[in-house]
This record gives C-alpha cells, structure tokens and sequence, in this order.
C-alpha cells in the first residue's frame, strides 16, 4: 500500500471541504476524512492550508469553522527543504515552509499590521518555549565546548582572532554588505579598505570588529542589560547614522520597514517601556538557547532604534552562548533570503517558524565550524587562561608606550614582582616576552591593538 504524502492530506482535506458549502467544523472534517488523524495532526494540516490560503477559518475555539478557497495556490512540496530556484537550500520544517510561503505573497496581497503587544506579554519565562526541548537539547549537545567549570567567556577568547572575522563578515552581509571574506580579513587585520566599495561598508565591518570586542570584553557583567544593549548598539551605528545622538539611545520618532506591511510601534515612551519588559524577561531565561533565541525575536520586531535593530539582536543572541562557554553563534552560510523570509514571518505573523529552522540550521553550521578551529588550535595552556587579562593588559602597555626591549624588560620583571605570586613571576615574563617576540601584524587584533599602533611600536623596538 503507497503512502500517502503531505500533498494528498491537504488535496483531500479542500476536497472534502467543498462539499460544505457553509463550513465545516474539525468534528465534521474528522468524520467525511477517509484517511484518519488525531485531532491535533488534523488541527496542524488545517493550520497549514490557512497559512497556504487554500482554506478559510471563520470563529473561535468551539465555533470556528473551516471553509474551502475557490482558486487555486501553489502546492507543497513533500520535501519541505526545496528552495525557490537560485537559492540556498537549508532544511524547513512542514511549519516553516508554510509560513514562508505566506509571507511570500505579493505585498498588496497581505494584510497590514502593527506591533502587536499581546505578543510579548503572552511569553511567559520559562513556561513558554519558542525552540521545543528536543532541539533545546541537542542544541546543547552540539554546542558544549569545555569540560568542568570555567569563567564565562573562556571558550569565546580562545576562538577569538576566527569569530571575529566571521561573525563581523556575515552580520554585515546578511545587512547587504559587497565585502568578501578576504577583503573583510584584511580590512579588520590590517584596515585596508576594498578600492570600489563604499566607505560605509567598511564602517559597518569595523563597528562589528569594536562591538565583539565589547562583548568578549565585559567578561562578569555579560547580562541583558541597558548598558550592554544600548553600548552595543552605540558600537555597531557609529558613524552610520544621519543623527550622530540616535546611537545608543532609544529611539524617539517612528520609523519605517521597507518590503513589509508592518508597522513598528510609534510611541516613544511605549518603545521604552517594552524594551525594558525584553530585557527583564530575557534576563529571567534560564536556558541559554531560549534566551538567545527570544531575543532574536523580540529586539527586531520592537525596533527599539532608528536603525540597526537586526545587528544588535545577532550579536545580542550571543550574550548566553558566550556567558555559558558555548560554541558562538556567527551565521555561518545563512542565506540573506532565508533570513529575510523568518524575520518577516515574526513582524507580520508573529510566527517564529521559519526563524527557528534558521537559527537551529545556522547554530549548526556555527558549531562545525568552531569544531574545526578548536582542533586546530589545541588544548589551552592553562597558565595563559589564568592570567589572560594581566597578560593582555601587559603586551599592550608595551606595544602602547612604544617601549624599547631594555625598557620592556624592565617593566614586565616589576610588574610580575608586585602582582603575581612569586612562584609564577618568571613563567609571566617568559610568557610575555615570548608573545612580543612573536607579535605581527596577522595577530594583533587578539589584542586589540591597530596596525598603526603596532607599526610605530616596531620602530622603537630594539
């Protein structure tokens, strides 16, 4: 006996339902159906074909009734991984692909819609889940990097120099961006910029260079807080936008998104006041997945700032993974369309499907590549992981002060006397004098130091 694939369910379902001139509801449904669901699969494949527009759903709850659509609509494939021609595929689920099928409609056909509040309040932490717990948990297996107990941010330092350029490379192009991975590498290595590119684009590489170094640098104080949201976003719109004051602050005039019918909020002290319930409510998140993911939700949708809402949400979506040494989130070979596509499906339907599957395909993606960087790299040497900030503090003091090797000797040697244990004075200075003497200008960005600083260091180190 052949089975019966998703196509057919639904053909059958419109089917039957034209034979209900004035509707039917799900018990009728179950009744004329030759082929037998559970109520709950039943309600599914009705949720599908309304999102697919080939039904109508008229009423609520007990009165609710299902009509059939006159004209026809495009079908659903079985495999619901199928891109449109040209595109990337990733993985969708029977959800996802309807969502994106709705959302894909010509703008005229789909309905305008504003911020919806009930959408945020409705979320309950730690009741309500946007990724299930089976993804939760495989998303926990797939991204846990360190064995036993180790300060938040330990994993994101030791990845740093490769999550930087990444995360910086598809964040910017996932905004539109031209510049490639190469000319992105040594734009934040060396700070050339790309001949025939916008200056902006490399702005907009450049604020996503200063701003994860912001969040790899706030170590004990990693929280959804304002002062890390609004420096985040400050980081990432500097230089970008028309009104030098927007950044950083909250935004206090409407805005508009072009390619939707929706329509962010336009109260300013409404703006505040559901910002400050995002942060609350993320703070309270207890796993890190949920946390990540509600915030890619609910920042973009609230549009908080003039402009860069999206930019801030991504990296924002990192703060758990980063707090909790899991594998970073960078958006590895995510499809601009894709993720256009989910974000739209949370602004117009308040529908996380799509965006889900991106963000489990996308993490995915991330914890391969960081698998392979990791291996790459070896175990860390625990003294460094111990003293990594006095040892950064230290290198860039000297690259800073232009200090000759006399003079660097001098004050590494006074430096490891009077704040490390005597037992680990002589292993500090043999560890930073190692690390001078392999500086260039491949690594600086470890630590924080420019090309220009490192250049004139070099004249004077002798």
């Amino acid at each position: 006996m052949s089975k019966t694939t998703l196509q057919q369910e639904l053909d059958d379902i419109v089917r039957m339902l034209g034979q209900f001139p004035d509707g039917a509801d799900i018990r009728q449904i179950a009744q004329a159906l030759t082929t037998r669901f559970s109520r709950r699969t039943l309600q599914r494949r009705l949720s599908l074909l309304a999102q697919l527009n080939r039904i109508v759903i008229e009423g609520q709850t007990r009165q609710r009734r299902y009509h059939a659509r006159v004209e026809s609509v495009e079908r659903v494939p079985d495999e619901c991984s199928v891109e449109f021609q040209g595109e990337v595929s990733i993985p969708m689920t029977e959800a996802g692909y309807a969502l994106k099928q709705a959302i894909r409609q010509p703008i005229q056909h789909r309905t305008p819609v504003g911020y919806e509040q009930e959408f945020l309040h409705a979320y309950r932490p730690n009741e309500t889940f946007y990724l299930p717990l089976e993804m939760r948990r495989r998303l926990l297996h797939m991204g846990h990097t360190l064995p036993g107990q180790h300060p938040a941010g330990t994993y994101v330092r030791q990845i740093f120099n490769r999550l930087l350029i990444d995360l910086s490379w598809n964040s910017s192009r996932l905004e539109g961006n031209t510049y490639s991975l190469l000319e992105t590498e040594r734009l934040l290595q060396f700070g050339d910029m790309a001949q025939g590119k916008d200056r902006k684009e490399a702005q907009m590489i450049l604020n996503h260079k200063a701003a994860i170094e912001f969040l790899v640098d706030i170590e004990g104080r990693i929280d959804f807080s304002r002062y890390t949201l609004l420096n985040l976003h400050a980081l990432l719109a500097n230089n970008l936008l028309a009104d030098s004051l927007a950044c950083g602050r909250l935004r206090a005039i409407p805005v508009g998104i072009g390619g939707t019918v929706y329509h962010p909020l336009e109260v300013p002290q409404l703006v505040d006041e559901y910002f400050q319930q995002i942060l609350d409510t993320a703070g309270v998140i207890r796993d890190p997945f949920e946390q990540s993911f509600f915030v890619m939700v609910h920042l973009p949708y609230l549009q908080p700032f003039e402009d860069v809402n999206k930019r801030v949400s991504r990296l924002a979506a990192n703060l758990p993974l980063i707090r909790h040494n899991l594998s970073p989130l960078s958006f590895v070979d995510v499809p601009e369309r894709a993720y256009i596509d989910a974000t739209l499906g949370v602004y117009e339907l308040n529908n996380v499907a799509l965006l889900r599957d991106v963000y489990q395909w996308a993490y995915e993606r991330s914890c391969a590549r960081y698998s392979a960087v990791r291996k790459s790299l070896g175990e860390p040497d625990p003294f460094r992981l111990h003293y990594r900030t006095r040892i950064a503090e230290t290198i860039l003091a000297v690259v800073q002060g232009k200090m000759d090797k006399q003079i660097a000797t001098i004050f590494i040697q006074k430096r490891a006397a009077t704040e490390l244990p005597d037992v680990d004075a002589a292993k500090f200075v043999e560890t930073i004098e190692t690390e001078l003497m392999s500086l260039h200008e491949g690594n600086i960005a470890r630590y924080r130091l420019r090309p220009s600083e490192f250049a004139e260091w070099q004249v004077h180190w002798r």
